[in-house]
């Protein structure tokens, strides 16, 4: 498991984390989301122990991960910008992960081979953005690790090698049971494999919970009433608009309160639909202010 614990970092007095506390249960798979400047890499580079926090704790397993080795040595991590040195090759990461990481799987690393088929002994940095990326996978996937902590993963990589990532990603999830933290701005496509979601907005976080949790308590509506009568006062509307007689609103709240609610008022139509994750993404960080804005007119 994964601990933040008030966990607050300033650079030259602005607060990149704000005395945040999250939980990364065992085996989950967790997106991270939030907008550019919420404290998503920030968040990260504590998680692997790239930054000392400057209060809190940042805990994996009820240790540490500060300046301890043997936390490190069970986590993968890829960055949003990968690096290497000049001249490093595939076979050079291979042989220096296999010299630091007691995880390292040899026969895992030839397997990989045949998925990602990039040259042993060209410079990584000399490779196009996507193939350093499939490198940083082919690398971290050979260590076996027991965390994997990814920064954007995806980005640069077609289409067919983004689906063949994740596939071999949750196997690791399903059959191993590692924990996979992941942020990333795609958020349709952390919909289809995480099963836990936290929001940070402003060094803090928002709101954690399980997909399925975040999905019931928000209800998108459509609705057409036969007159001009009012919504319940207590009903939590996050957003309105209308088109004519039909109405689409954004509630918080159950599903079956909310339908019950409404099927009071003998509307004409009324059909439910539960958000997808950018939905939520939108009207938990505040609805209308989040939304795309037409500055012409």
């Amino acid at each position: 498991m994964i601990e933040a614990k008030n966990l607050t970092k300033r650079f030259d007095g602005f607060a990149a984390l704000d005395g945040l506390t999250l939980t990364v249960p065992t085996g989950a798979v967790y997106g991270l989301v939030g907008p550019n400047g919420s404290g998503k890499s920030t968040l990260l580079r504590h998680v692997t122990g790239i930054y000392r926090q400057d209060a809190g704790e940042l805990l994996v397993d009820g240790a540490p991960v500060w300046e301890n080795p043997a936390v490190k040595a069970r986590m993968g991590y890829i960055p949003d910008d990968v690096y290497y040195n000049v001249q490093s090759t595939v076979e050079d990461m291979r042989r220096f992960y296999r010299g630091v990481y007691p995880g390292f799987d040899q026969g895992r690393f030839e397997k990989l081979g045949k998925l990602f088929e990039l040259p042993l002994k060209k410079p990584i940095r000399s490779m196009s953005k996507g193939q350093q990326k499939q490198a940083a996978f082919w690398l971290q996937m050979s260590l076996n690790p027991e965390i994997f902590v990814l920064d954007e993963p995806v980005d640069g990589l077609d289409p067919v090698m983004r689906r063949q990532v994740w596939s071999v990603l949750m196997a690791d999830a399903a059959e191993r049971g590692i924990t996979v933290l992941v942020s990333s701005h795609n958020l349709r496509e952390l919909e289809d494999v995480c099963d836990h979601v936290g929001i940070l907005e402003r060094g803090k976080l928002l709101l954690e919970r399980s997909l399925s949790e975040l999905q019931e308590n928000l209800v998108k509506l459509q609705l057409a009433l036969p007159d001009e009568r009012p919504l319940p006062e207590d009903l939590n509307i996050l957003h309105r608009s209308a088109a004519g007689r039909l109405q689409t609103l954004i509630v918080r709240g159950r599903r079956e309160a909310v339908m019950e609610r409404l099927q009071a008022l003998q509307p004409l139509f009324l059909e439910a639909a539960p958000l997808n994750l950018e939905e939520i993404f939108i009207y938990e960080l505040g609805g209308t202010e989040y939304e795309v804005q037409d500055i012409l007119h």
